[in-house]
């Protein structure tokens, strides 16, 4: 994989929380970085958990904008979201995992290497780190995390497991 960091947005980073496997960003990137909007919006709730969960993973870095004020021009998009895109380009991020759609419109006009939560199973997948992502899936929609039907179908087609 090429050189640069794997900048986090939240949503991914919650839901390998949910699934406890924050240890596939290890697995697949070593490390990955989460600007401080990111690490905040992570810790608004469950905070004592959450916390402790950071702790534990050391591979998962908080890092700063060289330039914050950067993050403003980005429109129609969290705090958070803008954060990454910023922090991806100060950087020079060999990937950017986001799952929100309007922040996935700005990282595509960036040119930015793109994936999010469910490229993400798909890859732990195919490097033996899962044996079936579709639980996975099913766990993070009892959370309360959505997928439109038409993803959730696409990526099961990618990881195999399509009726």
């Amino acid at each position: 994989m090429p050189a640069g960091p794997v900048i986090v947005d939240n949503t991914p980073l919650v839901a390998l929380w949910t699934l406890r496997r924050l240890d596939l960003f290890q697995l697949l990137f070593d490390e990955v970085l989460a600007p401080a909007a990111v690490y905040a919006e992570f810790l608004t709730t469950e905070r004592a958990l959450r916390q402790s969960a950071l702790a534990t993973a050391s591979w998962i870095r908080p890092a700063s904008l060289a330039d914050p004020r950067r993050a403003d021009t980005f429109v129609g998009i969290g705090r958070g979201e803008a954060e990454v895109l910023v922090l991806a380009q100060e950087r020079h991020a060999r990937l950017v995992v986001i799952d929100d759609l309007r922040a996935r419109r700005y990282a595509r006009r960036l040119a930015m290497p793109l994936t999010g939560t469910m490229g993400l199973l798909v890859q732990a997948k195919r490097e033996g780190y899962l044996t079936e992502v579709a639980p996975l899936i099913h766990e993070l929609q009892m959370a309360g995390i959505f997928f439109s039907a038409s993803l959730v179908a696409d990526v099961l087609m990618l990881a195999g497991e399509a009726e």
